[in-house]
């Protein structure tokens, strides 16, 4: 992959980013006056709407193949347990070899792994050992490009536009969110999940050809520690440091918390509302939409101070809606719950992200944020199966309220902490 790629080793020497051009954008965007991010944003948007595409469409041909909330519960495990496993190597790769090389190579294997996906689905010989083992291969993949792209957003700003430059970048994602599932309903009823695979597969181009023209300041060669003592060196890190301790187990709760109602979604379009398809990507543009007012919202603050505050107040509102939509009676209240859930989890994930990465060196960047995709997509598998199993036994609604309770109750923990011990 290249030459080891060392990164400065304190806080006051991060990345040099190119110097930005005057702007008149507005305060909320002023991240986009880096060419770089400019780049980088304009590739994702295209690229994340097709991954929501085949996110939506692989869940939609699973329930379409079984009609089981176990087997859903499973995708979603094969998807992401890897990220779980393969997560510190990840951050070990982003912390030892320049970062767009390691993005530019996960992206590659994406793009060729839902061709995969497609070439397997139109042919009409797709099993879901094949949606399961293909999922197993992008979490992989995912492993490794997750804490490189995290830790490259600084590389393509500067540190005092990080809190907006990492606010866009989930609206973006949001955007995608809303774009995507709601496209994906509509095309699901007039072509088939190959399709949608496909068109991912052609998204990624859009990104690589993005990524690769960026202008970043060359890599610095310099000697590294040996294999294991760097790989631990993250651990040891996150260990001795409270306050990234205690966000990352915030945020681990919170993806648990959540797993019931995105890997039970189907479910609840389907067999409890009775909608479909196209309820099922209505439900989720909602969150989406609301997930976009709540990070551009975000991404107008200049301060660090009061996002720990912000953590706490998502955490609950989303716990309480959790279980106000577990137990409502009708779709259209649920969808009306939708954007405050989606607004409150990004709100809640994009604050913990700008935490996490103004205290912690540079150096330590990439592993460190290994550790946070670990927390909030590593343990979505063990989220999705212990959902899938609740589900099969005690039904949706059940589960899903179960979720509620874990949000409101980890957000109180965090709370009464802040109390005893502020983050700086």
């Amino acid at each position: 992959m290249g030459e080891p790629y060392a990164q400065t080793g304190d806080e006051a020497a991060l990345p040099p980013a190119a110097e930005p051009a005057p702007s008149r954008l507005p305060h909320t965007f002023r991240a986009l006056r880096h060419r770089n991010f400019r780049l980088f944003v304009g590739g994702q948007v295209i690229s994340l709407i097709g991954t929501w595409l085949q996110n939506v469409a692989q869940s939609w041909l699973v329930y379409r193949l079984t009609h089981s909330e176990m087997l859903l519960g499973t995708a979603w495990f094969c998807g992401q347990i890897a990220v779980f496993a393969l997560g510190p190597l990840g951050g070990f790769a982003a912390d030892r070899f320049p970062r767009r090389k390691v993005v530019v190579v996960t992206q590659t294997l994406s793009m060729l792994q839902a061709f995969a996906l497609a070439a397997l689905t139109i042919s009409g010989r797709v099993q879901v050992w094949h949606v399961l083992a293909l999922a197993g291969v992008l979490g992989a993949i995912n492993a490794f490009d997750m804490p490189g792209r995290q830790a490259l957003v600084i590389e393509m700003t500067s540190k005092e536009d990080l809190i907006n430059a990492i606010s866009l970048n989930s609206a973006v994602f949001n955007s995608a969110r809303v774009i995507g599932p709601a496209v994906a309903g509509v095309l699901l009823a007039v072509v088939s999940e190959g399709t949608l695979f496909f068109f991912n597969g052609l998204s990624f181009l859009a990104v690589i050809v993005c990524l690769l023209a960026m202008r970043l300041p060359p890599a610095v060669p310099k000697p590294q520690p040996p294999f294991f003592r760097h790989l631990a060196g993250g651990f040891r890190y996150a260990a001795r440091h409270s306050a990234v301790r205690r966000v990352l187990a915030l945020m681990g709760a919170a993806t648990l918390s959540g797993m019931p109602g995105l890997v039970l979604m189907p479910f609840f379009a389907d067999d409890i509302f009775h909608q479909g398809s196209r309820g099922l990507g209505m439900l989720m543009g909602a969150m989406g939409i609301g997930a976009v007012v709540g990070t551009l919202v975000l991404a107008g603050r200049t301060r660090i101070s009061g996002l720990a505050r912000i953590m706490v107040y998502s955490g609950l509102t989303s716990g309480a809606c959790y279980l106000a939509f577990a137990f409502s009676p009708s779709f259209y209240l649920s969808l009306a719950i939708m954007p405050v859930i989606g607004f409150s989890i990004m709100r809640q994930m994009a604050s913990a992200n700008t935490t996490i990465q103004t205290l912690i060196p540079d150096e330590y960047r990439g592993r460190i944020m290994a550790l946070y995709t670990m927390t909030v997509v590593g343990l979505g598998p063990f989220g999705s199966l212990a959902a899938g199993a609740l589900a099969s036994h005690f039904g949706a609604r059940v589960t899903m309220a179960s979720g509620g309770v874990l949000a409101l109750a980890s957000s109180l923990v965090f709370a009464w902490e802040l109390r005893r011990e502020p983050i700086a």
